[in-house]
């Protein structure tokens, strides 16, 4: 066991936890034993707190077994510690890709599971949760094998359940098939944010992913002006002497911090503008990578310097499609409050699964990574906070650092549901995380 100062990257201070790396479920089950509280923690790359545990014990989980062997209708066991991209480097090669991905590869399949992560494809396929077939997880009662017909309850607590009804050991998952690395995207560029999201709605569905770059550093007319790329896995026909190729590792490298504030309003507004510039206003079925289409930001090791030592508050919300009205509202509330936004997502949500505490509902997200600096800032982000608590929207807890606990079950309705189930598996309130505590959940 060793004592480590642990930060995530939305962190400003430290939290101080002993740190245990077990290889095995039964090294698991004896070192909980004796643990007062303890957390999963995976690659340590959360923008907020949900796997870390001052004065406790945080379980890293990346000595657990690696990726088994993928069976011919695609399904295949990992080790909870295994990440997305080592995953892909075994899969694609065999032509197999992850059913879903976020942004980056640099996250373990059981904080992917944890976190119920979505993409670009939400609006057709769901969350990942949607295509686990099973689990192993060990909770302060035992080991178990959880599915969604073996004790569904628990399997659904535990899909978004940001680590707190056990540590995750293997997830069994059903993987997508694919002819080659290739994804053919359209692009097009749109000078207003009503445009752009008019496009989304109508169009989305004729394409299995969808995401869009938006500018929230314009005001007027072209306010939110975006660029929106949409595509589709190429098949052999399309690029018949590509071979399939695993990610590559990251050629560039932030080598130190940049200085503090660099990213100000005015070098993104510059940023911006060349950006949106520099987009064609219409290509359509232009070969890109899967790296290059689904995680850009993995091919600059350290890109997080960028912000320099203050860092960054990454912030995202959904809301249903019935309150769209509040992203234009959000988006126009950073646009004139001097607070810029170097990143901001927009994707369209469909159907919901059945994990009770899972972030899409159907409608519309919005991601944004907001440098820290701005004086504005606090109040910016507690205003939307308030719009999207208005709106039946609720923010995220994978990237969230800062939400007030009184607005949580408000978000989340199915909460209660979820501490009952807890409240079985973890009678002694064990399973603590730095999360937990500040939004209260399960103590």
């Amino acid at each position: 066991m060793s004592k480590e100062t642990l930060y995530g990257w939305g962190r400003t201070s430290p939290s101080v936890s002993d740190v245990i790396s077990p290889a095995t479920e039964l090294e698991i089950i004896k070192d909980i034993a004796t643990a007062k509280e303890f957390i999963a923690r995976g690659l340590g790359r959360s923008y907020g707190d949900a796997a870390q545990l001052g004065g406790g014990t945080v379980i890293d989980n990346r000595d657990l077994d690696g990726v088994g062997v993928i069976s011919y209708d695609g399904v295949v066991t990992v080790g909870a510690g295994t990440s997305i991209d080592e995953l892909l480097s075994f899969s694609i090669p065999q032509g197999w890709f992850v059913p879903v991905t976020p942004g980056t590869r640099q996250v373990t399949l059981g904080g992917a599971v944890a976190a119920d992560v979505h993409g670009k494809n939400h609006h057709l396929d769901g969350s990942l949760g949607n295509h686990v077939l099973e689990m192993r997880i060990i909770t302060p009662q035992g080991a178990f094998t959880i599915s969604p017909t073996n004790d569904g309850e628990l399997f659904w607590a535990t899909i978004g359940g940001m680590g707190l009804t056990g540590v995750i050991t293997t997830v069994t998952l059903k993987m997508l098939k694919i002819e080659t690395d290739l994804v053919l995207v359209d692009t097009e560029r749109y000078e207003n944010l009503d445009a752009v999201m008019s496009a989304m709605k109508s169009g989305d569905d004729a394409y299995k992913y969808s995401v869009a770059w938006v500018d929230c550093m314009t005001k007027g007319s072209s306010m939110g002006r975006a660029i929106l790329t949409r595509g589709d896995h190429a098949k052999k026909s399309d690029a018949p002497t590509k071979k399939l190729e695993g990610p590559k590792p990251a050629k560039l490298f932030v080598p130190f911090d940049a200085p503090s504030g660099l990213l100000n309003s005015f070098t993104i507004k510059a940023f911006n503008e060349l950006w949106f510039r520099a987009a064609p206003k219409k290509k359509l079925a232009q070969p890109q990578s899967l790296s290059a289409f689904f995680h850009p930001l993995d091919g600059v090791r350290d890109w997080n310097r960028l912000y320099g030592k203050r860092g960054f508050v990454q912030y995202q919300f959904a809301v249903p499609d019935s309150a769209g009205e509040t992203v234009v509202k959000a988006i126009e509330r950073l646009s004139t409050s001097g607070v810029p936004s170097f990143l901001a997502v927009l994707k369209r949500f469909g159907p919901s699964n059945n994990g009770l505490l899972s972030f899409p509902i159907p409608g519309w997200t919005l991601a944004l990574d907001l440098p820290v600096g701005p004086s504005a800032l606090p109040q910016v982000l507690d205003d939307l906070d308030e719009m999207v608590l208005s709106a039946g929207g609720r923010i995220y807890f994978a990237k969230d650092a800062r939400l007030s606990h009184d607005k949580v079950h408000a978000m989340y309705p199915r909460l209660g549901e979820f501490l009952s189930i807890k409240d079985r598996v973890d009678p002694e309130h064990r399973l603590v995380s730095d999360l937990s505590r500040r939004l209260h959940i399960g103590r």
